[in-house]
This record gives structure tokens, C-alpha cells and sequence, in this order.
């Protein structure tokens, strides 16, 4: 009896949790430069990007941040109030993003002539390894992963390694990675291919353009065929598995 209900407790549980969440519309209403405007939900993994209108949609629920980020505008954050929650709807307009100069003083030893100044200032040009000829990494570092064979040497043994094994945290590491690149890849796509047109051409709602994607990113090798130009790949991807996803719909909605 006390399984039983612990299973309902959580089967009701899980259903309160979905309908927590909502799809949110949302437009950036600027003029101008308002394509490409990176929103992500800083309460969750979910993110996406402003269409050519600045239109947008992204997964919510009430009393999240969102956080809009772009090149020409200032960084701005949003919480998804009761109100925006219910109407599903967001209406946002961003500051310009204005590039101010640093202080630039003047030395005392110009002759007013540009040549002769120019001559005389010293310049010194940062240096790196590419200018000696060594190989060396561009990207952003990332926490090394230290597997449990490394962790455990015939002479030495990684302590933090061994506790970031049995503690999970290697496991929860590796689970955010792949979520933040099932996210980015998504974001990628759906910039290409938004949700109008997934309505159009293969019958998916548009509140559901962001999980039929995801579903093709961790059933498919959409994102390799993204990232490798084959757009005819992708386009046939994207139908055969919208009949897959729409039979799933169906055996849900039943």
C-alpha cells in the first residue's frame, strides 16, 4: 500500500511539473538589428534565438530569468512574471549598446608635428606562441574529465578525481555538456528552419518546434549534416522523423 502510494505521489507529482511549464512567445519590438538575439533562460537549460522579425519562443516557468544578449544591445534580464506567464507572451525592447572609449592622455613631450610624434612612440606588440612557431589551444578550456583508470597510478592517486567518480559530479559534468550541446545545435537549427516553417512544410505545432528538433538532435545526425552544409540531408531527416515524432504525438494524445 505504501508503494502504491508513493507512485501516485509521483505520477502527480510529475504532472503538476509539466504543467508548470509553458511555451513562451516573445518579440523584441527594436527598429533594427533584431535577428540573432540569444535568450537564454538562466532558471533552466532552455535557450533560443530571435528570428529576422525578432520573434522568439523558449520554455518557461513562472519566476524564471530570462536573459537577452546580443553585440549591439546591453545585456538585459526579464523574470517571467504571474501575468507574462499566463498570456504566454513577452514583449521586449533592449537598450542599444553604446561603446564608450577609455581616457586617452596626452604625454608631454609632442611637437605638435604627427610625423615626428609617431616616430617617437613606442609601440610593442603582444606576442603569443603563434608568433614563435608553437602549437597551442584557441578555445575556451573546459574541466578535464579524468578518467577512473588515470585517477588510480601505480605510484600516485588522484584524490579529487576519485571523489568527483563517487560523488557523481564526472557524471552530472558530462550530463550539462551534452545538454548545452543539444541546446546550441537546436538553436542553430531552428534559426534556419523556425517554427513556421516546420508547420508548413511537415505539419509540426508550433509550440512544438523546439522539442521536435531536440528530438531529431538525440535521435539523428541532423547537427553534423547542419554543420557540414548538407542542407538536402537535413531537410530529409527533418521529414522522416517528423512522421516518427507525429506517430509519437498521437500514441500520447491516445
Amino acid at each position: 500500500m505504501k508503494q502504491l502510494y508513493l507512485i501516485i505521489s509521483f505520477f502527480i507529482v510529475c504532472g503538476l511539473q509539466a504543467q508548470d511549464k509553458v511555451l513562451l512567445q516573445g518579440k523584441v519590438t527594436n527598429e533594427k538589428d533584431v535577428e540573432g538575439i540569444h535568450i537564454l533562460n538562466t532558471s533552466s537549460r532552455f535557450n533560443s534565438v530571435t528570428d529576422l522579425y525578432g520573434n522568439f519562443a523558449i520554455t518557461v516557468k513562472q519566476g524564471d530569468t530570462l536573459r537577452f544578449s546580443s553585440v549591439h544591445y546591453a545585456l538585459k534580464d526579464r523574470v517571467v512574471t504571474p501575468e507574462i506567464f499566463e498570456k504566454s507572451l513577452m514583449i521586449v525592447t533592449l537598450e542599444p549598446l553604446i561603446n564608450e572609449l577609455d581616457e586617452v592622455v596626452i604625454g608631454p613631450n609632442l611637437t605638435g608635428y604627427l610625423g615626428t610624434d609617431i616616430k617617437d612612440i613606442e609601440v610593442e606588440d603582444p606576442k603569443n606562441f603563434k608568433d614563435y612557431g608553437l602549437p597551442g589551444f584557441e578555445g575556451v578550456p573546459q574541466e578535464r574529465i579524468v578518467p577512473i583508470g588515470q585517477a588510480i597510478g601505480l605510484t600516485s592517486v588522484n584524490i579529487e578525481a576519485i571523489y568527483n567518480h563517487l560523488s557523481g559530479y564526472y557524471r552530472k559534468l558530462r550530463l550539462r555538456r551534452k545538454w548545452e550541446g543539444e541546446d546550441t545545435a537546436v538553436a542553430r537549427l531552428l534559426f534556419t528552419y523556425n517554427s513556421k516553417f516546420l508547420n508548413d512544410s511537415y505539419g509540426i505545432p508550433e509550440n512544438r518546434s523546439y522539442d521536435f528538433m531536440l528530438f531529431c538532435v538525440e535521435t539523428t545526425q541532423v547537427s553534423r549534416l547542419y554543420a557540414s552544409r548538407n542542407y538536402l540531408g537535413v531537410l530529409t531527416l527533418l521529414e522522416s522523423q517528423s512522421k516518427v515524432y507525429a506517430d509519437r504525438m498521437n500514441s500520447k494524445e491516445e
